[in-house]
């Protein structure tokens, strides 16, 4: 899976207006702001967004956007849905069709199909709130802390055999 800017934006988007939106809508050039996005482009996404019923707008000299239900209540994959984004690594779409090759399906496909599982049900399990709030530990997976890099593995020393290679 690619997370393209517009899933990120999304939800960074998102976050702001759960962080700085309780009081009040939030006008979008705010947001851009803090965020330092493209109002244009948010204008898209936050279309999006709405239409998918997780923003409403404010019309006027106070008008804005707020989350439409509280941020508890708002996965982080309805997000990323609603900006139309997949959270598939694999280049079949769905079991109908045949495979990745064609007629048959690459050495790999049950790998990459199950880490999207994976990716599918942490986001589901991730509200907005612990976005803004921090992700708890038991969600967070192999014990990477929030808020941690994850740490790259150092590449391994090549062997004198495949050295002239």
């Amino acid at each position: 899976m690619e997370l393209n800017t517009k899933g990120r934006y999304a939800v960074m988007a998102m976050a702001d207006l759960a962080k700085y939106g309780a009081e009040s809508a939030i006008p979008l050039s705010a947001i851009a702001e803090r965020q330092g996005l493209s109002v244009a482009y948010l204008e898209q996404i936050f279309l999006r967004l709405r239409r998918a019923g997780l923003l409403e707008s404010a019309r006027g000299r106070s008008g804005g956007y707020a989350l439409a239900r509280p941020a508890t209540d708002i996965p982080v994959v309805d997000i990323l849905r609603a900006v139309e984004e997949e959270t598939r690594l694999t280049r079949c779409h769905d079991s109908e069709e045949p495979g990745c090759l064609g007629d048959k399906r690459c050495l790999t496909h049950g790998l990459w199909h199950a880490l999207s599982g994976h990716i599918l049900a942490f986001l589901s399990g991730v509200s907005l709130a612990e976005v803004v709030h921090g992700i708890p530990q038991e969600k967070l997976a192999y014990g990477v802390k929030a808020e941690q890099p994850v740490q790259q593995p150092v590449p391994a020393a090549r062997t004198p055999e495949f050295a002239g290679q």
